[in-house]
């Protein structure tokens, strides 16, 4: 056999131990050694071990697996040598298809394998299995499938590329479709760059088969019945997809760029015209009808990921009945944005995940071998921008930003996979970018040599109108779409510029038209949120309530005993019973109640059970779902460990979602940092940039108990320092009922507030956050508790204080029969509960203030409080200023929060 052979190199023995673990159990191996002993055994069985049926035969039983071993190597690495960079030449990946590395020469290429069955061909010869394994996989489109454990994905894939793919040839009324929206893609580019010279808008010049890629997605979408599509992007080409894609009129963008905009005050402070979202309803060639929409989103790459993925979830969950197959999420990627942004791998690997799936998620990545002005040998160790794949199974289609017809293909085959296996897949499409990072930005000061290629590079609807030319269409049709199409646009530049249009944000989804925006007025008084003692008989039952046969371990049966108790004998909640009763309730009024977070279901400090394991099957109950026939589903799911993905996923679940009630619970308050860029540029900031309200509550375990500076403090100064325009809620309770009362006031406002809770640990057992059923059944959320022991007469001194410290200042005053101090808690941080305090506040005449906290003096609520209450003489009570937010000795913990209470009583 040939030196060069990729089996005579192998390890005899390796192979021979391999074969009898294959003849044992086929399923024991690798599934491409199974392929190569199942044609082992097919040439023994045909020709003989050892001669066979003729002379000669022995050998060709050798070469059929040689021919094998080529289509497999094609098939596996040909991807790395295609044809798919449009402006210079691939690096070289030292990947070989010349016969003599299969044992192979040229003097087999006229005879005849019956191994070429497997690429959809009859007996046939070497020559032409090698002519047609080089079209299929050495052309403008890189398959990479073949590493996929899955034989029944890997036999399609088969399918597609050597049989559909190999016979590809759109007819003229899809090229005549290509090429006016790639004509719309390219001179809608070319307007604006000498329209409006020098402004920024992030061009998608040499890339723009993207747009007829994204209209083939869509349409296609359509016409295997998907009835949403939600698209996520980066600004780069963003202009053009809301203008090509979604159909945003060219007046309204035209007059973001002349710079009209004026907006009023209810508008909030907007954002650049390449961050904005849109949503349309559009018209496909199969003749149904499709829903698009654009989420808006920040400059941080990637971050908008999450969102997407969470918004259709919330679409899936709650428009379409749980049906994955009617709404799809687009996310369209930068190379170096999806190689070098962390939250792609959280994305990616929870997209086959029960409470995260969406059926599979098209990723579509402008590849323009550039980030900013770092070339992608500095921006990543993979050879691919799309290697993240490679952990979930991920096709990925490399595709020539040039060859629309490639491009429309991988995006048909994209949606086609999706549809059947409910699977991610990535389009990685290498392309250019004709100008720097903006339009302003000179790239030839890094990339020259690229730069100059790029400059004498025709675009691709250029090289589209050459390729149809030679194909026999009319170059004079390309013409005419070009002269028409800019007509177009001039006309509406020049309307605009004659009258400046009046701007106007889009109108929102239908269901959060039946919402409003708040005003200052309605934090002045929280609605009524309480249950009648009908609810709580009936959630009470649902929670105290087991299948029969099932069999919890013992601790539940007394927990289950417990809980029984105090929703029918001692009739008094704690605070998990609360939660649960407000979740309950919800969904007995049919609102959607999606929790998720790590280990949520039993809680991470094992207070909430709302779900019971069966000791002997290990099958879960949760009796939430069983409260009445007619009620509505809980969601509850214990996250993959991630911040940044998970709490942007709920984000996006409860914008799709507004009358769902959406919680995110932190494991400990101090990891909700992981997640900053969720909380800094949507959760407190999105209202006012783009409109959008949303509902999301985190939970965010907080407490200086002794556990060190990462397991005391969620950083409660910084949502603080951003609470501003009415933008959230900021909330740290007391007692059971008033988290309940929060809790559903979520629902029960005419509008929605993210809502941060800095929420219990060492309280949620304590006896003094237990509310007996009458706070339930009556009442509202109640933004500032008085003290009830304080007689205002013999009060000289007020100490304000929010969530734990409470009980221990309260401890040292019923202790030490303190009469001269009142302990006033602070509820609700944010909204500023301000006529709330006065009202508590003017009984208490000539007194000194105090504000007490456990946080540093540079931390917690200090600052904040001293925004909203200037004039106060204030005598500040905290732990010393520091750079940490806790210590992590013990000793000097339980000193310093000594030192806080006797300061606050002045002992």
């Amino acid at each position: 056999m040939d030196k060069y052979s990729y089996i005579s190199n192998a390890d005899v023995g390796y192979l021979d131990k391999l074969y009898q673990n294959y003849k044992a159990d086929p399923s024991s191996v690798d599934a491409t050694w199974q392929k190569f002993f199942e044609g082992y055994e097919f040439s023994v069985q045909r020709y003989g071990e050892n001669g066979g049926a003729a002379a000669g035969t022995d050998t060709h039983s050798i070469k059929e697996t040689q021919v094998r071993n080529l289509i497999f190597a094609y098939r596996s690495f040909a991807h790395l040598a295609s044809k798919t960079n449009p402006v210079r030449e691939r690096r070289n990946h030292n990947v070989h298809f010349d016969l003599k590395f299969f044992g192979l020469t040229d003097a087999d290429l006229d005879a005849e394998f019956d191994v070429a069955a497997e690429i959809g061909m009859k007996r046939t010869t070497l020559r032409n299995i090698v002519e047609k394994l080089k079209k299929v996989y050495l052309g403008t489109i890189g398959f990479e499938y073949n590493y996929i454990r899955n034989d029944d994905i890997r036999q399609w894939f088969f399918n597609k590329c050597e049989t559909e793919y190999y016979n590809h040839n759109p007819d003229l009324e899809e090229k005549k479709r290509i090429l006016s929206k790639l004509n719309e893609a390219v001179v809608f580019e070319n307007f604006l760059h000498t329209k409006f010279l020098g402004q920024k808008r992030f061009s998608l010049e040499g890339g723009e088969n993207t747009i007829p890629g994204l209209q083939a997605i869509i349409n296609k979408a359509a016409e295997l019945d998907v009835k949403e599509v939600v698209i996520g992007m980066a600004h780069r080409g963003r202009l053009n997809v809301l203008a090509n894609i979604l159909g945003k009129t060219y007046e309204q963008i035209f007059t973001e760029f002349e710079g009209q905009v004026n907006p009023d005050a209810t508008m909030g402070d907007g954002d650049v015209k390449y961050h904005l979202g849109y949503a349309s309803r559009i018209d496909t060639p199969s003749g149904k009808k499709i829903y698009v929409k654009l989420t808006p989103n920040p400059s941080h790459l990637e971050a908008v990921d999450p969102l997407v993925v969470g918004y259709t979830r919330g679409q899936i969950d709650d428009e379409y009945h749980g049906n994955l197959k009617q709404a799809m999420a687009i996310l369209i990627h930068g190379d170096a944005a999806i190689a070098g942004q962390g939250i792609v791998y959280e994305v990616v690997q929870m997209s086959g995940l029960p409470g995260y799936t969406t059926g599979g998620t098209i990723h579509f990545v402008i590849n323009n071998q550039v980030g900013f002005t770092t070339d992608y040998d500095d921006a990543r160790t993979a050879i691919y921008c799309t290697d993240v794949a490679k952990i979930i199974d991920a096709p990925v289609l490399h595709v020539n930003g040039d060859d629309a017809e490639a491009v429309t293909f991988a995006a048909n085959l994209a949606v086609e996979y999706r549809q059947r296996f409910g699977k991610d897949i990535f389009i990685d499409m290498l392309c250019y970018r004709r100008h720097g990072h903006n339009e302003s930005d000179e790239p030839k000061f890094t990339q020259p040599k690229l730069y100059s290629l790029i400059a004498k590079h025709p675009n691709p609807r250029e090289v589209y109108v050459k390729k149809l030319a030679s194909s026999g269409v009319d170059a004079a049709l390309a013409d005419e779409m070009d002269k028409n199409f800019r007509n177009q646009l001039q006309d509406r530049l020049n309307e605009v510029k004659q009258k400046a249009l009046p701007y106007k944000f889009q109108e929102r989804e239908e269901e959060w038209q039946t919402l409003r925006k708040a005003v200052a007025e309605d934090f002045d008084q929280s609605p009524d949120t309480s249950v009648t003692q009908a609810v709580v008989d009936k959630v009470g039952k649902a929670l105290t309530t087991v299948p029969e046969g099932f069999k919890p371990i013992k601790q539940i049966e007394k927990l289950l005993k417990d809980r029984k108790d105090a929703f029918f004998e001692s009739k008094a909640l704690g605070w998990a019973e609360a939660e649960l009763l407000a979740f309950g309730s919800l969904l007995t009024e049919k609102y959607i109640v999606r929790m998720s977070g790590q280990d949520v279901k039993r809680g991470t400090f094992s207070h909430r059970h709302a779900y019971f394991w069966d000791v002997n099957t290990n099958e879960s109950y949760c009796g939430l779902n069983h409260i009445s026939a007619d009620q509505a589903k809980l969601h509850m799911y214990n996250s993959l460990l991630s911040e940044f993905g998970v709490m942007g996923f709920e984000y996006g679940y409860a914008l799709a979602t507004p009358h769902a009630l959406v919680v995110w619970e932190a494991q400990f308050g101090d990891f909700v940092n992981g997640a900053q860029v969720i909380i800094d540029q949507f959760i407190t900031s999105a209202e006012s940039k783009w409109q959008r309200q949303n509902g999301l509550v985190l939970l965010l375990p907080h407490g200086y108990e002794g556990q060190g500076p990462e397991h005391s403090s969620a950083r409660p100064e910084r949502f603080l320092q951003q609470a501003s325009e009415l933008n959230m809620v900021v909330a740290n309770m007391t007692t059971a009922a008033n988290y309940f009362h929060l809790l559903r006031r979520q629902m029960k406002w005419e509008f929605r507030k993210p809502c941060v809770v800095f929420s219990p640990k060492s309280l949620l057992r304590h006896p003094g956050v237990v509310s007996p059923l009458s706070e339930f059944t009556s009442g509202s959320f109640i933004e500032v508790m008085d003290d009830p022991n304080a007689s205002a007469k013999d009060v000289k001194r007020v100490v304000l204080c929010t969530g734990k410290l409470f009980f221990e200042l309260q401890e040292v005053q019923q202790k030490k029969k303190i009469k001269d101090t009142a302990l006033i808690r602070l509820e609700q941080l944010y909204p500023f509960p301000k006529h709330q305090i006065q009202s508590v506040l003017k009984k208490y005449k000539n007194v000194e203030m105090i504000w007490a906290q456990e946080e540093p003096y540079n931390m917690g609520y200090w600052a904040y409080i001293h925004r909203f209450m200037p004039d106060e003489k204030w005598k500040v009570v905290a732990r010393k200023s520091s750079a940490s937010p806790a210590t992590g000795y013990s000793k000097l913990h339980k000193a310093e929060q000594e030192k806080i209470i006797n300061q606050a009583f002045e002992i």
